[in-house]
């Protein structure tokens, strides 16, 4: 059963050697996101998933001591999901942010697997894929990664969209008050057009939770650069 959640955005900007002179702006969502992280660790889960977005259509999963490396972006910085050998294929950069975080935070509390979802699967999917991670334990905890829309501003990577605010707007009110229902009814298409890597791992989470009674809290709310970052807790 679904014990905790932590939903965090996933720029590769949040580690500081990414982000080089502009680190400080994100200092805000970084210790956001440190509290979030803090729930978890209080709810002394028996299995961690940490699911994110890829860029493939279905589902790959990353067993404990899965590598990751920031390499792509110019800084020689690597991460590791917990401990143990690593396996053979790379996470995906949510993942590797997402286990940055619990490096950073000195995750040592449970057993750690990844779960990155394809950007395009659909709700249905999302939510049964939730349901098997409930299932894997008596208490499972999960972090979430992804970003709301990429298109609040004229600068944001996806230009500027008028339907991206509101957008986001519901998704932090759904997120942070543990909505099933609303998170569930995310429209898929409308999240694609907006960039919102979010969308899948957030149905994800909503079918994990079914049944859990969790309440949720809303951390963080901002788009700096013009993207939807949100960082909520459910317990």
């Amino acid at each position: 059963m679904l014990v905790a959640a932590a939903v965090c955005p996933c720029p590769p900007l949040l580690v500081p050697e990414v982000a080089a002179g502009a680190a400080p702006e994100l200092d805000t969502v970084r210790a956001a996101c440190a509290d979030a992280l803090g729930v978890l660790a209080a709810a002394r889960p028996d299995l961690l998933v940490v699911v994110g977005p890829a860029e493939q259509s279905g589902r790959g999963v990353f067993p404990q001591g899965s590598r990751g490396s920031f390499g792509g972006f110019g800084v020689d910085v690597d991460v590791q999901l917990g401990s143990g050998e690593a396996g053979e294929r790379e996470l995906p950069a949510s993942l590797a942010v997402g286990a940055w975080l619990l490096e950073r935070t000195g995750w040592a509390d449970a057993p750690i697997e990844g779960l990155g979802v394809g950007e395009p699967l659909e709700a249905e999917r999302c939510v049964r894929t939730g349901r098997e991670i409930a299932g894997r334990a008596a208490r499972v905890a999960m972090l979430v990664m992804g970003d709301a829309s990429a298109r609040r501003t004229l600068k944001a990577p996806g230009y500027l969209d008028e339907r991206a605010a509101p957008f986001d707007a519901e998704a932090a009110r759904a997120l942070g008050t543990a909505d099933l229902a609303a998170i569930r009814a995310l429209d898929v298409e409308l999240a694609y057009q907006l960039k919102a890597s979010g969308r899948a791992p957030w149905q994800v989470l909503a079918g994990a939770a079914e049944g859990a009674g969790l309440a949720g809290a809303l951390l963080h709310d901002d788009a700096p650069y013009g993207v939807g970052y949100l960082v909520a807790t459910w317990s």
